[in-house]
């Protein structure tokens, strides 16, 4: 509605999915789903329930790493008139989104244990945080903070954090780099 408001004419492509196709296609992601994305070039998506604790797996994930949707891009800025807590906020979050725990690799360990599988490459880890000095050089931005947990997963975090200490390299005298470790990034 709102966009038809705008008077373009638009065609619209409509698509079900989630728990509403698994009965009739037993899956939540139906490939025509990604076919009419990947034919369309855009989507708009709304919400689709994700089962907590049990069930289907969740379709933004799959969304994600069939997409090759990898950069979740969050701005945070304060406005002018609006009250919050902390004046002159000005920040993007920039998360790597196919990776992690969210590559979703997980199994039962016996009846009473579960394993989740943390899974970082190099290769993921340099382009999420080249993805982050492009947009911030493209956006004027000075400074770009990797933000990990390698003081505790050493080789894993430690990996993401050495991927991105490399491509700031190539930015270096263009766009300031630091890190911090997530727990201390948090309460700053």
């Amino acid at each position: 509605t709102v966009l038809e408001a705008t008077g373009i004419a638009f065609e619209w492509d409509v698509q079900e999915a989630g728990e509403a196709t698994i009965a009739s296609e037993g899956t939540p992601l139906p490939d025509r789903v990604l076919d009419s994305i990947r034919a369309n070039g855009v989507a708009l998506k709304g919400p689709i329930t994700t089962p907590v604790g049990s069930g289907f797996r969740s379709v933004n994930v799959g969304l994600r790493q069939a997409l090759e949707l990898y950069a979740n891009v969050r701005p945070a800025r304060s406005m002018t008139g609006v009250e919050t807590r902390y004046d002159e906020v000005d920040l993007i979050v920039v998360r790597e989104n196919t990776e992690d725990l969210y590559a979703g690799i997980e199994h039962r360990v016996g009846p009473d244990a579960a394993e989740s599988i943390k899974i970082i490459t190099r290769a993921a880890s340099q382009r999420i945080a080249r993805y982050a000095f492009e947009y911030a050089v493209k956006n004027g931005r000075r400074k770009v903070t990797a933000v990990h947990k390698a003081n505790i997963m050493k080789l894993s975090d430690g990996l993401f954090l050495e991927s991105c200490q490399q491509v700031a390299e190539e930015y270096a005298g263009r766009v300031e780099f630091e890190d911090r470790i997530v727990d201390n990034m948090c309460m700053q």
